[in-house]
C-alpha cells in the first residue's frame, strides 16, 4: 500500500479510537485489545506497555459497584427513642415537623425512612386485618380484605372470622372454594357433597379444611377452649365479597313460601318462624366433641376436608422451620396450598420468588421485613407484624427477615395446587461458575459455598 495512504488510514483509526473513549463520568470499560491475524485467527496483541492481552476479555466494571451501605431498618416497632422515627437515612431527608400518625410510622420504618435500594414504584403490598371494617354478630364477628382495600391482591382475598363456643356460621355455600387455617380454638365443620355423602369433623389450632366451590357447609365454634374459635379463610379469588356467598336463610326468605312447602311436602304453617334475612353468625349450643356425622344411607364423602396440619413434622433448616400441605399431602385441596414457616431473630426466609402464582401472606406472630424486587429497577421495602397481610405477585423476587426478637411465624399461601418457589442460592450454586463469576464477581469461596440444595431458611452469621 502507498506510505501516503497508510498515513492517512491510521490517523483516521486514532481519530475513531480517540472519540470512542469514555469521558467524563463515564463507567463503561472496553476489552483488552485483541489481535486478528490474515486468516482470521485471533492472537495477543502487543500493547504499549509490552505486555500482551489474552484472547479473551477478562472480568471487569463495567457499571459502578452497589453501595456498601448495608442499609438496615432505622428502627423497630418497641423502640424507647422517638427521635429517631423520623424520615431520615444519613444525609437525606427531614424531621417532620407537621402533623404525624407516630404509631404508624414506628411500626413502619422502612416506608418512613426506606433503604436506598429501594427504588421505582410497586403498588401497597401490606394491608393489616386491624385496619378492615368489622361486622359485629351476637357471638362473633368477621372481618375482609379484598382487592378492593389491596388493590394489589388480585388472585385471593382473605377473611378473619370468629365464633364463640355454640355460635354457628349459618348453613351456606360459595361459588369459588373455601380454605381456612384455624388460629384459636376448635370448630366444628359440616357438608355434603353432590351425592349426598356427608362429613362432621373437629378442627383444631394450626389444622386446616377446604370446600370445593358449590359445597354446602356450616361452622360451629366449640368449647374445646373457652373462647371457641376464630380462624383465617382464604378464598382463590381477589374479588371475594359478599357476592360470592349463599346463606339458606336469605334463600327461603326470598322464595314464595307455597313453593318452599311444596318442595319440603309440609304445611305451609311450618315456615311461619322463617328468619326474614340471612343469619350469617348466631348463637348456639356448644356442639359434643364426639359428635359425628348423621347416619348417611350414600356414606361419607371419599376424601376428607380437613387436614391435621398442626400434627406435620416441620423441617429444620439453620434458621428455622418449614411445614407445606398441598395436594401431595391434602389431596381434596386442588386450589390452595400453604407453606407454615418459623423464623429465628436474626434469620431469614432466603431470597427466592414462586414462578407461576401469586403469594398471600398471613403474618402469625413476630415482625418481618420484606423488600419486592418487581424488575426494571423497581423494589420496596416493608415491615409486618402478626395480624398484617402480605401480597406478593408471582414472580416477584424477595425474602422475609425476622426482624424482631422472638420467633417470626407466617403463612405463605398460593392459588395453586402445589407449592412451588425458586432458591436464589440454589439457581446460582447449579448454574456454571464462570457465568456466575463473571456476572457477580464473587470469589471462589463463596461460589463454593453455595447450597446446591434448597435451604429455605438461613440462619444470621
Amino acid at each position: 500500500m502507498n506510505e501516503k495512504l497508510v498515513s492517512v488510514f491510521c490517523a483516521i483509526l486514532v481519530a475513531i479510537s480517540v472519540s470512542a473513549r469514555p469521558t467524563g463520568n463515564d463507567v463503561f470499560y472496553l476489552p483488552r485489545a485483541v489481535a486478528v491475524s490474515s486468516a482470521g485467527a485471533s492472537s495477543p496483541a502487543s500493547l504499549s506497555s509490552g505486555t500482551e492481552s489474552s484472547s479473551a476479555a477478562e472480568p471487569t466494571e463495567t457499571v459502578p459497584f452497589a453501595s456498601d451501605d448495608p442499609n438496615p431498618r432505622l428502627w423497630n416497632i418497641d423502640t424507647q427513642d422517638l427521635s429517631v422515627v423520623a424520615p431520615e437515612r444519613g444525609p437525606l431527608g427531614a424531621k417532620i415537623i407537621g402533623p404525624d400518625n407516630l404509631p404508624l410510622d414506628i411500626q413502619n420504618a422502612d416506608t418512613l425512612a426506606p433503604p436506598t435500594t429501594d427504588s421505582g414504584s410497586i403498588p401497597n403490598a401490606k394491608w393489616p386485618f386491624a385496619l378492615s371494617h368489622n361486622t359485629l354478630y351476637t357471638g362473633g364477628w368477621v372481618r375482609i380484605q379484598n382487592n378492593e382495600v389491596l388493590p394489589i391482591a388480585k388472585a385471593m382475598a382473605g377473611v378473619n372470622m370468629r365464633l364463640e363456643a355454640g355460635t354457628i356460621r349459618e348453613l351456606h355455600w360459595h361459588n369459588t372454594p373455601e380454605w381456612a387455617y384455624i388460629l384459636k380454638g376448635t370448630t366444628q365443620i359440616t357438608a355434603v357433597d353432590e351425592n349426598g355423602k356427608n362429613y362432621l369433623a373437629n378442627v383444631g389450632p394450626g389444622d386446616l379444611w377446604y370446600f370445593p366451590e358449590g359445597m354446602p357447609h356450616s361452622l360451629q365454634g366449640t368449647n374445646a377452649s373457652d373462647e371457641g374459635s376464630e380462624f383465617l379463610l382464604i378464598f382463590p379469588d381477589g374479588t371475594f365479597d359478599a357476592s360470592n356467598q349463599f346463606m339458606i336463610t336469605d334463600w327461603l326468605a326470598h322464595t314464595p313460601k307455597d313453593v318452599i312447602a311444596k318442595n319440603f311436602g309440609v304445611d305451609i304453617s311450618e315456615f311461619d318462624r322463617l328468619p326474614s334475612h340471612d343469619l350469617y353468625i348466631f348463637p348456639g349450643v356448644a356442639p359434643p366433641l364426639d359428635a359425628t356425622a348423621p347416619e348417611d344411607p350414600q356414606g361419607t364423602i371419599p376424601l376428607p376436608y380437613s387436614f391435621e396440619f398442626s400434627k406435620v413434622v416441620p423441617t429444620q433448616y439453620a434458621g428455622g422451620t418449614v411445614k407445606i400441605a398441598d395436594t401431595r399431602t391434602f389431596p381434596i385441596s386442588k386450589t390452595i396450598s400453604v407453606a407454615e414457616i418459623t423464623v429465628e431473630p436474626g434469620a431469614m426466609r432466603e431470597l427466592h420468588w414462586h414462578p407461576t402464582e401469586d403469594e398471600w401472606t398471613f403474618f402469625i406472630e413476630g415482625q418481618a421485613r420484606v423488600t419486592l424486587f418487581a424488575g426494571e429497577s423497581n423494589a420496596q421495602t416493608y415491615d409486618y407484624q402478626g395480624g398484617d397481610i402480605a401480597y406478593i405477585p408471582t414472580a416477584y423476587g424477595h425474602y422475609v427477615e425476622n426482624s424482631g426478637n422472638t420467633t417470626l411465624r407466617f403463612l405463605e399461601i398460593f392459588n395453586s395446587p402445589l407449592f412451588q418457589d425458586v432458591s436464589l442460592t440454589q439457581w446460582l450454586a447449579n448454574t456454571p461458575r464462570a457465568i456466575v463469576k463473571a456476572t457477580l464477581q464473587l470469589s471462589d469461596n463463596v461460589i463454593d459455598s453455595l447450597n446446591k440444595s434448597k435451604a429455605f431458611v438461613v440462619a444470621s452469621d
